[in-house]
């Protein structure tokens, strides 16, 4: 079976349109049949409505702990973007491959795959699994049902490496991800009667709220050092709401989120901005419609996803196994959510995140990564063979 390098198998996985919102399953399968080219049998975990899934296959001895690596299968999608060539054919140009997820992170998938055929030949002394999920991009909600089985494993894995686009620097902490959708129903009328719940002007008032405690965060002194932002960050980011101009608004809707630090108490925006609406915005809208149906007036706000933060767990198996696979003495934290918190708060395995490629290429028009980063977890990666042989 032919053998490729970590670069031919990421212009293979670029192929594959796997945005959020598609199905992923092509992908998978594709995985599937190069693992079974080398005798390793994957186990599925299909969606409910089958068509997407994540994949865990395991390479070694099939008891005791072993070693995690994870990655994500979902992209994010390129609509509205200007591209200077096909996202899904990858470009090499002046040391660099260009496409969507050749950062965020079909980079660190592609490596682990082409690890693949060296591990199996190995005489490995503890199993390596190897997990990619889907719908990360989406608020982490695919890899759940991978992970409520790592969960029930007799032995879980002793660490868990996410491959994440960290640069191949260690990371131990992240921020939580809150992501929420708050629907306002109000009651028409002609704008010119003033006799209506305007939805939309209650919505502005509650995006107004949220701009302050914004502002009360950025306020705040640092309570963990390293990040950047320093503090939880809240961001409206879609606004919903109207018909026409003379007419009161009866619905409007608005998504946002907010990312707490590590360490605080993480529904804190959350429980003051529905103490807020219950003890300010809901009376203010029931009071001008007296005599008509009050039910009819309230506000929802749902959660539509959330990723707990990854918490620093100095000294555990991973961060002492990655920081020496990584030839690195510290730890470093970012913004951004991943699925290690999820694996760590959930699953129980201590989880570190690293992986090829810089954040500051994800989600961007004309995404890259640098081939010296691709060599760079291959060598990662071979050193991890050398432990799991010694």
């Amino acid at each position: 079976m032919k053998e490729y390098s970590s670069s031919e198998m990421l212009a293979k996985l670029i192929a594959f349109d796997t945005t959020s919102w598609k199905p992923n399953l092509d992908l998978i399968t594709f995985i599937e049949d190069y693992l079974k080219g080398y005798g390793v049998a994957s186990r599925i975990f299909l969606n409910p409505e089958k068509t997407k899934a994540n994949l865990l296959a395991t390479i070694g001895p099939k008891d005791g702990a072993g070693i995690m690596l994870s990655g994500h299968t979902d992209v994010v999608p390129v609509a509205e973007q200007t591209w200077s060539h096909d996202p899904f054919e990858m470009l090499e140009k002046d040391g660099l491959l260009y496409g969507r997820g050749t950062c965020d992170m079909k980079g660190f998938i592609a490596c682990v795959l082409t690890a693949v055929p060296a591990f199996v030949r190995a005489d490995l002394s503890e199993p390596l699994h190897l997990a990619f999920s889907y719908d990360e991009e989406t608020g982490c909600t695919g890899v759940m049902s991978l992970v409520e089985h790592v969960q029930a494993m007799k032995a879980r894995p002793r660490a868990c490496i996410v491959g994440e686009p960290t640069s191949m620097k260690v990371v131990n902490s992240h921020k939580g991800i809150f992501h929420l959708l708050t629907r306002i129903y109000g009651l028409e009328s002609h704008s010119s009667t003033d006799r209506g719940v305007n939805t939309v002007m209650y919505a502005a008032e509650m995006i107004h709220y949220l701009g302050e405690l914004a502002e009360e965060m950025r306020g705040r002194a640092p309570q963990v050092e390293g990040f950047d932002p320093p503090y939880t960050t809240v961001h409206v980011g879609r606004i919903k709401g109207g018909t026409a101009a003379n007419i009161t608004p009866s619905y409007c809707e608005f998504e946002w989120d907010f990312r707490p630090m590590p360490g605080v108490q993480q529904d804190e925006v959350l429980t003051r901005f529905n103490q807020h609406v219950t003890g300010h915005i809901l009376p203010a809208m029931q009071k001008g419609c007296a005599g008509q149906d009050l039910s009819k007036v309230k506000v929802e706000t749902d959660l539509m996803a959330h990723v707990p933060t990854l918490l620093p767990e100095s000294g555990s198996s991973a961060e002492t196994l990655v920081l020496a696979l990584a030839e690195q003495n510290e730890v470093a934290v970012v913004s951004y959510g991943t699925e290690a918190g999820i694996f760590q708060a959930t699953g129980g395995v201590p989880t570190v995140v690293c992986g090829p490629g810089s954040i500051l290429q994800a989600h961007k028009p004309d995404e890259y990564i640098a081939l010296s980063e691709l060599q760079a977890c291959d060598n990662f990666l071979g050193r991890l063979l050398t432990v799991m042989t010694n």
